[in-house]
């Protein structure tokens, strides 16, 4: 199973379980989460990580996520930040990816690839 389709699983069924009074299950699927989150986009341009969004706007065929981008000029020095906010949306042969924000640098469609490829990537097993 995708991170994307894990996340969404894991988020509708922790919502559910909240639902019927489940606490034992609320805090699996909320670890669930936290568990596919560890593996977010982090490091490498992304240096304050990634925040899923928030979770009662959240359905089994759309997910947010907010990041930064830490941009470098051309000799290598930091030089600014680019926020953005990364909608997933469930389509029939993968997810759609969108990115808002600034595009300095073109940096939306690298945003998008990235994040396309780690929803695309294998979720980490269930403990």
């Amino acid at each position: 199973m995708t991170n994307a389709k894990a996340l969404s699983c894991a988020i509708v069924a922790g919502r559910n379980a909240e639902s019927s009074g489940n606490t034992e299950w609320v805090e699996k699927w909320r670890k669930r989460v936290s568990d596919i989150m560890d593996g977010a986009p982090s490091g490498s341009g992304f240096d304050s990580g990634t925040q899923l969004g928030d979770a009662h706007k959240l359905t089994d065929r759309r997910l947010t996520f907010a990041t930064s981008f830490h941009h470098m000029n051309d000799v290598g020095f930091y030089d600014g930040w680019t926020d953005h906010l990364i909608t997933i949306e469930a389509i029939f042969d993968g997810v759609g990816v969108k990115v808002s924000g600034r595009n300095r640098n073109d940096i939306k469609d690298y945003i998008a690839e990235i994040f396309a490829s780690w929803l695309s990537d294998t979720a980490p097993e269930m403990v």
